[in-house]
């Protein structure tokens, strides 16, 4: 069966690329002025840290997405108007990561920490709702699919984005109280994911043998 969606995988790797590249905006050099000797630089850029793990924290989670995103669309092979437009979703709202990250790296050091880390974890809530909703679109169709694709790895890539739902709302509550906290929990989830991603990519290379 000849690939269909090869188009919408360039698009969504261009507009991947764009979002994960606009994060860089959010660090800033200090105003040459402003710096006298090497400790005044120091200073700044300790004071700049929440800028620095915003970025890094965003950079990865758009990685793992990206690559997630990759790992889909080798199961998927046939596009119909549902996929297209969850696929659209999905890349809207992986466009729109750059904002939260610009307050919580102007925020989270303050007292408003509490809601920046709500709003930056409830667009990845949303994210893993719009990653569920594009493989239930795609697999309720097995056509669509590649072919060979057994019952076991469909539930698998199903499981494995169901799972990060419960995980993610609880980061979210959670960031109203100790905000701290709901991002170690979001970091630990896609440190998970990428570490089954590549384990659910040896199963379907071994099915696909098989």
């Amino acid at each position: 069966m000849e690939k269909e969606t090869g188009r919408m995988e360039g698009f969504s790797d261009g507009v991947f690329a764009i979002a994960i590249t606009l994060l860089v905006l959010d660090l800033h050099v200090p105003d040459e002025n402003s710096i006298k000797k090497g400790s005044d630089l120091i200073i700044f850029l300790k004071n700049q840290w929440p800028a620095f793990l915003a970025f890094v924290l965003s950079f990865f989670s758009i990685f793992i997405m990206w690559v997630n995103h990759h790992k889909i669309f080798k199961q998927i092979y046939r596009r119909n108007s549902a996929i297209t437009f969850a696929n659209g979703l999905i890349l809207f709202l992986v466009s729109a990561v750059s904002y939260p990250t610009a307050l919580l790296a102007r925020y989270f050091d303050g007292e408003a920490s509490s809601i920046v880390v709500a709003i930056y974890t409830g667009i990845f809530v949303l994210i893993n709702i719009s990653y569920n909703l594009l493989w239930y679109l795609a697999s309720k169709n097995k056509e669509l699919l590649r072919p060979g694709i057994t019952n076991i790895a469909i539930k698998k890539i199903h499981n494995n984005y169901l799972y990060g739902l419960p995980i993610y709302l609880t980061a979210l509550i959670l960031s109203f109280w100790i905000p701290t906290i709901s991002l170690i929990i979001i970091l630990g989830l896609w440190i998970y994911w990428a570490v089954s991603s590549g384990k659910i990519e040896m199963h379907f290379n071994n099915s696909h043998k098989h």
